[in-house]
């Protein structure tokens, strides 16, 4: 256990930092899940812009790697560029 006040007030930010960080992962990957549900290109249209967006501030906060972001939005695009 920690002995230094500071080395306290770490692990308790630390932690709210964890938890802040893997809702805003699950969050995107539901999204992401839903998009791909999608039949129709209209409405996989408007979602992709919202679901971008949670990418592109995953990788920016570095909760996911940048390269991994783009794979993504790499992969959607193709999906939604494939709906009739």
């Amino acid at each position: 256990m920690a002995n230094h006040k500071s080395a306290i007030k770490r692990i308790r930010s630390n932690e709210a930092k964890r938890l802040r960080n893997r809702y805003q992962h699950k969050t995107a990957r539901t999204f992401v899940r839903r998009l791909l549900d999608l039949k129709n290109k209209a409405e996989a249209t408007t979602l992709i812009s919202k679901v971008y967006a949670m990418l592109d501030k995953l990788a920016k906060k570095n909760i996911i790697h940048a390269n991994k972001a783009a794979n993504k939005k790499s992969q959607l695009a193709k999906y939604v560029a494939s709906l009739a």
